[in-house]
């Protein structure tokens, strides 16, 4: 099972693109400190976002429920590799009804 959430702070602006085929992808950096260690980017991509989801800023505490994806493509004539999150959620931390929803339907998937 592939099921992943995270933490973190918004470190940079979302970015929103349009997709040939029209579906929109918003691509976010969240910034996660695993305990004493050093903080650690982890790029996000959240396919067909709700507007809401375009009015993120830099500094906010979010939480992303996804899985983790590692694609491939071509790049100056050879291959790339990038891992990231696809998020099915992504939520201001202070959410925690809506923030408690989402795990438990990832905990449901991971259950299944």
């Amino acid at each position: 099972m592939n099921v992943v959430a995270l933490r973190g702070i918004l470190s940079r602006p979302a970015e929103e693109r349009v997709l040939p085929s029209g579906d929109r992808l918003l691509t976010i950096e969240v910034t996660v400190r695993p305990g004493e260690g050093r903080a650690e980017g982890v790029p996000v991509v959240w396919p067909d976002p709700p507007a809401a989801g375009s009015v993120l800023d830099v500094g906010d505490e979010v939480v992303v429920v996804g899985r983790v994806r590692r694609r491939f493509y071509r790049a100056g004539g050879s291959t790339q590799s990038r891992t990231e999150v696809v998020a099915d959620t992504v939520l201001p931390a202070r959410a925690s009804k809506r923030i408690a929803k989402a795990l438990a339907q990832a905990a449901e998937r991971v259950s299944a």
